[in-house]
């Protein structure tokens, strides 16, 4: 045996070190994630109480360690496999430094990551933001344009250098000696324990209170990312409190049921019903436009003071204005899902990203089945959230951004073009259509009321760049526009405009289910064909689509679940509010709550405020509420919404 075999088979490795390297890197993750913790409490120290900050810290130290155990596995199995030969060379402690350097840098950058995310929607990661990673294009350049980003990376890297350097005589420690037989005793235990968790531990353990800001803050968020996107689609029977399938099919065709509608003869466990009116159908061109963050606070008519809406707040008087419409959910695509399909919201992601999303029966078969062109106009790029497929196979022509030509645009950002170009867009569609000798339905989406809220200048007297109020006013100003533009056109007095809002501005509240947070406003303007008045009635954005196809006198046969408000008797109404968890159901002034684990929970709300008033559950809203969730993930679930 030669020298240098003898020498290195004797080589003393420090197997503490080893060991060391691997509680560093965890007390380094969980320090991080404390410091984090702490700033985001500071932040939201208004909106919790004293009482709640141990169980925010406690708990949060737990789903910290969980974190680690996921997060140091990588460590764990190149400690593990290096052997001493290597380990022990001089040069191997620059590779120990590059490890330590690139873990920190992405710890240091989930951090500032959270802090971001949590300014803008009150929460740890989530679904959001696992779109955001997904669509990378469109959320780096927005945060390219919304933060100094280059000041922050220099930033992140400086620090990141610096704790480094700090670390550097824990890293270089010396220790005992093994090979890889004992190695083994404590690696594979380590890396069984992520394992373990994966099964035995779940993201609902720090929801231990009432307050939602609490419970946020008693996760972790690098840990809530990945929960989110191994669980983006949840079932509904498996989750949620159900009812036999008969009872709740039952219940919701009871529910369903208004003058104009029959149900087909010989469909037990479908909603599909003929939708009959008497007269003569009107075939007016209709463009619906749902706004980008439009809460109906913003509006001067709901009581806002900075005067945002000039335009919308003086068509109101001029429109058939509903007054108490509710969103039913907190995204684009909860919003686009609403106003084309007519469904209550399902648990999970939005039916506009599920998988076999497609021939679903949507307002643009009944528009496209009736002699109209139906189509999606969009200001960005429509495959950005799956939009472009999903109204491509529901009877719809998408048309975006790629339609225009660099002359037509005067701004673009990350998320589109300006909302006037839009309209540019939208009218000109209509012209083509209408060349073509049809009617046309156009549902336009526009996207100025975004973060970073950049549009051009000149146009209001907000600058651009500087808040949400400025880009609510540009927006407000790019509708008028396009609207006193179509009142040149002939084919003005021929056009239903109808103008509501995708979802609100903000979530984010004391209660699971903040009430006034999805509070949206609607106009249905039509001077020749729609007579002015307020509607005060409680309203979904699910029913939008029945009451317009009432409005124009249609018959159809439907599978829609929302009313037609004109057809529904007093006394009836309901609304849906929900996130991607907690399924709300609002009637007679109480809020019914499904959760996963089939939890049911009734509130009193106060719709003003969204304070709640937590009390006993009326069984008969419980059934109601789980009759519309239960049937409409079924019929989706099921191919039952099928056209």
């Amino acid at each position: 045996m030669s020298t240098n075999s003898i020498h290195t088979k004797n080589i003393v490795e420090p197997i503490d070190q080893r060991i060391r390297l691997i509680a560093l890197l965890t007390l380094l993750l969980v320090g991080i994630s404390f410091a984090t913790r702490i700033l985001l409490t500071i932040l939201s120290a208004n909106e919790i109480s004293v009482i709640q900050v141990p169980g925010i810290f406690l708990i949060g130290f737990f789903y910290d360690l969980i974190n680690a155990g996921y997060f140091i596995i990588p460590l764990v199995v190149y400690l593990w496999v290096v052997p001493p030969r290597v380990f022990h060379k001089n040069w191997h402690r620059f590779i120990l430094y590059s490890i330590f350097t690139c873990f920190t840098l992405i710890l240091l950058f989930d951090a500032v990551s959270e802090f971001f995310f949590w300014d803008e929607f009150n929460a740890r990661f989530n679904f959001i933001a696992v779109d955001y990673l997904v669509y990378t294009t469109e959320v780096l350049g927005n945060i390219k344009q919304s933060y100094p980003i280059g000041w922050i990376i220099a930033g992140l890297i400086f620090t990141t250098l610096g704790l480094v350097y700090f670390l550097k005589s824990f890293i270089n420690a010396s220790g005992k000696t093994t090979y890889f037989c004992k190695r083994s005793v404590w690696a594979i235990p380590i890396l069984i324990l992520p394992v373990l968790s994966y099964f035995l531990v779940s993201n609902k353990l720090h929801q231990f209170s009432k307050n939602m800001y609490a419970n946020e803050l008693a996760g972790n968020g690098m840990y809530e990312l990945f929960s989110a996107y191994f669980n983006n689609e949840l079932s509904y029977d498996q989750f949620y409190q159900t009812r036999a399938e008969q009872d709740s099919f039952a219940l919701l065709k009871s529910l369903l049921k208004t003058p104009e509608s029959d149900y087909l003869p010989g469909v037990q466990n479908s909603t599909e019903r003929m939708i009959t009116h008497a007269g003569e159908e009107k075939k007016l061109n209709v463009v619906l436009i749902s706004v980008e963050s439009l809460s109906a606070d913003f509006m001067d008519s709901f009581g806002n003071t900075q005067h945002l809406t000039p335009f919308l707040d003086s068509l109101s008087e001029h429109s058939l204005f509903f007054t108490n419409l509710y969103a039913t959910g907190t995204r684009t695509v909860r919003g686009l899902e609403a106003l084309s399909l007519c469904i209550p919201p399902t648990p999970g992601q939005s039916i506009v990203r599920r998988p076999d999303n497609e021939n679903l029966f949507s307002l643009g078969k009944v528009f496209t089945d009736k002699g109209y062109e139906s189509k999606y106009i969009y200001g960005g790029y429509g495959y950005f959230d799956n939009m472009n497929y999903f109204f491509s196979n529901n009877n719809y022509k998408v048309v975006d951004r790629s339609s225009l030509k660099d002359e037509q645009i005067d701004y673009e950002n990350i998320w589109g073009v300006a909302d006037e170009n839009l309209f540019t867009l939208a009218q000109q569609e209509i012209e083509k259509t209408m060349a073509n000798g049809k009617p046309v339905f156009e549902h336009v989406m526009t996207t100025s009321n975004h973060r970073p809220y950049t549009y051009p200048d000149g146009r209001i007297d907000i600058p651009s760049h500087t808040s949400r109020a400025g880009a609510v006013k540009y927006t407000d100003y790019a509708i008028g526009q396009f609207i006193k533009s179509c009142s040149l056109k002939s084919w003005f007095n021929n056009t239903i405009f109808v103008i509501v809002a995708d979802h609100c501005a903000s979530s984010a509240g004391k209660s699971e289910l903040p009430v006034n947070k999805y509070h949206i406003p609607l106009l249905i303007y039509s001077p020749a064909n729609i007579t002015r008045a307020h509607m005060d009635r409680l309203m979904s954005q699910i029913d939008i689509g029945p009451t317009l196809l009432g409005l124009l006198n249609f018959s159809y046969t439907s599978k829609f679940f929302g009313y037609d408000m004109f057809q529904l008797e007093e006394g009836r109404e309901r609304a849906f509010v929900s996130t991607y968890q907690s399924l709300g159901f609002i009637r007679e002034g109480e809020l019914i709550i499904l959760s996963p684990q089939k939890k049911v929970s009734q509130f009193t709300v106060n719709f003003t405020t969204s304070n709640s008033t937590a009390h006993s559950v009326n069984n008969q809203l419980v059934n109601e509420a789980i009759a519309w969730y239960q049937v409409s993930s079924h019929s989706f679930s099921h191919g039952l919404y099928k056209q």
